[in-house]
């Protein structure tokens, strides 16, 4: 079994999408720390094409809200929420400030610049 699937490991992946270069890599870094396993896209497309391949075995979906493309990052949420219910969602900005009802359900918000500690807080909930 693969390092992606489901049920062969008890190590946590997330997908992390960002499309400001610097910012991601200190979101994978801080995660790798962790022990999660981490994949990571600039924009929505890049993250659609990962997950269509490993979305069994991401467990968590940390997204930025404003990226380049024809798909946000809420958008992106939403149409994952729909597809692969499975994968837990966090959304962040620096900007933008979602109402409730404008995210998916059981998704959370978290606003920029991040807190590492809280951050690191909200994945391990969302994770479990």
């Amino acid at each position: 079994m693969g390092i992606l699937d489901r049920t062969s490991s008890a190590m946590k992946v997330v997908i992390v999408i960002e499309d400001e270069p610097l910012i991601r890599e200190l979101i994978v870094e801080l995660l790798t720390f962790e022990n999660y396993t981490v994949l990571q896209a600039g924009h929505a497309k890049e993250a659609l094409e990962i997950l269509a391949t490993h979305a069994p075995g991401i467990a968590l979906m940390f997204t930025d809200i404003h990226m380049p493309g024809g798909m946000n990052g809420l958008q992106l949420a939403h149409h994952v929420r729909g597809r692969w219910p499975w994968i837990a969602l966090l959304i962040a900005s620096g900007n933008a400030r979602p109402l409730a009802t404008e995210m998916p359900p059981l998704c959370r918000f978290m606003a920029k610049p991040y807190n590492h500690t809280m951050m690191l807080d909200h994945v391990q909930q969302l994770c479990c």
